[in-house]
């Protein structure tokens, strides 16, 4: 799947990050970074289909699991018109964009990691979370402290720096009511990403953050 070449071509693609450098080397795109990523994603659905059912492995070339290597400049100073990175999201089946509950794999030439969580969830999402931290935060604390979950995970995201409104200022999990993003990362090498056992390892990742990944459904109000 992935393999050294991939790896070349995303930081080649870094340091000539325009359309005619691409469009040149458009075909080298296609067999070392598309190609093998939608032989991931879907020899990763049977997997993800045993780890958390509701999510979804799509191979499709647009509108499944890959994201777009087109950015989206429309409100950044950067006008680079490419990703260099590959970006793969397992969402919900009821979720409709990269906001909502997922599973996540980030490759990229200057680090790569495995994500699981909502990143960035809309203003309704967010506080359907935090309601549940703050109504039931002992097992709120049993997911984010589970052992097999904090060997490989950490939190990660934005928060605010005061506490939201609406909570009490001296809540137990008030550092965790303070998150915008409830997502964790678990950091992958250039080894772990090039081995054959990537697709093993990926599932043992997830499934070490069901935990998280169940309170977070149980909050937004969709099955896990």
């Amino acid at each position: 799947m992935f393999s050294a070449a991939t790896f070349s071509f995303l930081e080649e693609l870094a340091a000539n990050n325009d359309r005619g450098w691409f469009e040149v080397n458009k075909s080298r795109y296609e067999a070392v970074v598309r190609e093998p990523a939608l032989q991931f994603i879907a020899a990763m659905a049977p997997l993800l289909a045993e780890v958390a059912p509701h999510f979804r492995a799509e191979p499709r070339r647009v509108g499944g699991s890959l994201m777009r290597v087109f950015r989206d400049t429309r409100f950044s100073r950067d006008k680079s018109p490419y990703k260099s990175n590959i970006g793969i999201q397992f969402r919900h089946a009821l979720g409709k964009d990269v906001h909502a509950p997922g599973f996540y794999l980030h490759v990229a030439a200057d680090g790569c990691f495995l994500g699981a969580g909502c990143w960035h969830p809309e203003a309704d999402a967010l506080g359907r979370i935090r309601d549940l931290v703050a109504a039931h935060p002992e097992r709120w604390f049993m997911a984010r402290d589970e052992r097999k979950f904090g060997v490989h995970w950490t939190l990660a995201g934005d928060a605010l720096t005061r506490p939201p409104r609406g909570y009490a200022v001296d809540h137990p999990a008030l550092e965790d009511l303070k998150r915008k993003d409830f997502i964790a990362l678990a950091p992958l090498s250039f080894d772990d990403v090039t081995a054959p056992g990537l697709l093993k390892l990926t599932a043992g990742r997830y499934a070490s953050a069901v935990p998280l990944m169940k309170f977070l459904c149980e909050a937004l109000g969709v099955p896990y």
